[in-house]
């Protein structure tokens, strides 16, 4: 048996712009994605059949890949509908039709679920990267992104920051011109730029509700939008540590939605905006998460501590670099 642990780090938007819809139907959108260090654990294990039983005509019986996945969240699925199972079935069909064996997943989970934090695509990244380091097939992070495009439009980024955080993988990937954590992502998402990333500790705190992310995009269709995020000059002020540029243009577009539909989330974002001494406080992604920005770790615990009270599922941590 050969095994890997992964951490699958979560992400969140410094900034989400949608600037129309593509002829496919999918939005067009302008964003910087920063990784953090809020993670799951997830264990990936190949044991290969040491020989197939024969059936009566002598051809192996069974044999092939199985896939098994289990979870500390017990209400999440374990079969194809888990995005970890997908990515670890696509890399079978597509690299493992001369092997014979089970690929074990086991995720040990953190990061909240359908929270705006790319969780699932995160650990469908580490599987990902599991299996390319457990049958050395030497994939770079352009091709193995190439295949998580397929499966998601967050997961290309978190294969990116994967190979830039975490230490079992930084040999592979060290002069990988796409190992980061953090990129400028347009088109649907998959197109990636890296870029100089945030150094920032911070505070996450996600209500106790769920919110469609295709809700969330068909209603922004219908909304007049007067206050978009200058990207360029985020990724300005990011390189330069200009805290001015960047609190100006620390902006989702989803807010515009999300917000008045979900009073709790504009709640949470209120209560964080008067805790963060930085000012600095955004939504990520469709939500419901919300994150401020803080001077330093001390800050971030003491915010945490009280936002504790409000909702259960809040963290304190920090960007990755």
């Amino acid at each position: 048996m050969k095994k890997i642990e992964i951490k699958a780090f979560a992400k969140i938007n410094l900034t989400l712009d949608v600037l129309g819809i593509l002829d496919n139907g999918y939005h067009e959108l302008s964003m910087v994605m920063q990784q953090i260090l809020l993670c799951d654990d997830v264990l990936v294990k190949w044991t290969e059949a040491q020989s197939a039983d024969k059936g009566s005509a002598g051809d192996p019986v069974d044999a092939g890949i199985k896939i098994q996945l289990s979870t500390n969240r017990k209400f999440l699925p374990t079969d194809d509908r888990n995005l970890a199972y997908r990515a670890a079935a696509l890399m079978a069909e597509k690299y493992g039709k001369d092997k014979n064996g089970t690929i074990r997943i086991d995720i040990k989970k953190r990061i909240p679920v359908a929270a705006g934090l790319a969780g699932g695509s995160s650990n469908a990244a580490a599987v990902l990267h599991a299996v390319n380091k457990l049958w050395d097939l030497g994939l770079d992070v352009a091709a193995l992104c190439d295949i998580g495009k397929t499966l998601g439009s967050d997961i290309p980024f978190c294969i990116m920051g994967q190979a830039a955080g975490n230490d079992v993988l930084k040999d592979d990937f060290r002069y990988d011109p796409l190992s980061c954590h953090c990129a400028l992502a347009t088109g649907t998402g998959t197109d990636l730029k890296p870029i100089t990333g945030l150094k920032s500790h911070l505070v996450l705190s996600k209500p106790n509700i769920g919110v469609s992310t295709a809700e969330v995009y068909q209603g922004i269709d219908n909304m007049i939008i007067t206050e978009h995020p200058d990207n360029d000059a985020m990724i300005k002020a990011l390189a330069e540590n200009d805290t001015k540029v960047l609190k100006k243009n620390l902006i989702n577009v989803l807010e515009n939605f999300t917000l008045n539909h979900y009073p709790i989330v504009m709640y949470t974002k209120n209560i964080l905006q008067e805790l963060c001494s930085t000012g600095c406080v955004l939504m990520s992604g469709s939500g419901p998460t919300v994150f401020g920005l803080c001077r330093n770790i001390g800050e971030s615990k003491a915010i945490c501590e009280k936002m504790l009270e409000h909702n259960r599922e809040s963290f304190w941590t920090r960007t990755t670099w």
